[in-house]
This record gives structure tokens, C-alpha cells and sequence, in this order.
């Protein structure tokens, strides 16, 4: 494992493409890309991350129920969701991710879930 974040290999590969859009260039007199194409890091920057929490769908359920009504995990841990609850404190680093994240991929569907901003 290296210690580069992925954004540091896409300005790499961000710079290899001007280096051959440059020699494209230079060589037939017209330019390799167009003006108009998007900015890369910005699109980057927005995009969410690879490694998203996987839930199932009802403890996402629940998430989406409760993280509006609840500024903190803790206020729902004495609740009994049954097998929902059981998930939780089997997989909490998972559930404290997609808490705190707002977005996670359903396990059954592959689904990618975010909420929506308050």
C-alpha cells in the first residue's frame, strides 16, 4: 500500500493527459481536448467515496428514521430493533460510518442511499 491518496494518482493522471494533450498539440497545430470539458478535481471532490458503508436496507431504514429526530447515536442505542439491533452492535464501526456519513449502499439491492441535507 502506498501512502498517495487517490486524489494525489488523479492529479498524476491529470498531468500525464496535459502532457500528451501539450505533444498532441504541439505536433498537429490543433488542440486535443476542448475548452469546455469539465474540471476533473472539481467532479472528484463531490463524487463519494469508493469505499461506502454496506448496510441492510433496515438498518438503513432506521438511520433514515432516526438521524433526523436524534443528534447522536447513543440517543437510539436503548432502543430494541431486534435483528436490526443486534446488526448494529455486531457491525457498529460500519453503522457509525454510514451515521455519520449520511450515505451508505443497501447490502440486498446495491442501492446507493444518502440523506438529504437538513
Amino acid at each position: 500500500m502506498s501512502n498517495e491518496t487517490k486524489r494525489d494518482v488523479l492529479e498524476k493522471l491529470i498531468e500525464c493527459y496535459s502532457e500528451v494533450s501539450d505533444a498532441y498539440t504541439n505536433e498537429t497545430g490543433s488542440p486535443y481536448y476542448r475548452d469546455d470539458e469539465p474540471n476533473y478535481l472539481d467532479e472528484y471532490d463531490a463524487a463519494l467515496p469508493d469505499d461506502l458503508p454496506v448496510i441492510p436496507e433496515a438498518v438503513g431504514c432506521m438511520i433514515t428514521k432516526m438521524k433526523p429526530i436524534c443528534n447522536s447515536i447513543l440517543a437510539s442505542q436503548y432502543r430494541d430493533y431486534g435483528n436490526d439491533h443486534r446488526w448494529i452492535i455486531k457491525h457498529y464501526d460500519t453503522f457509525a460510518l454510514a451515521w455519520l456519513l449520511g450515505v451508505w449502499r443497501v447490502e440486498e439491492t446495491g442501492e446507493i442511499v444518502k440523506l438529504e441535507a437538513e
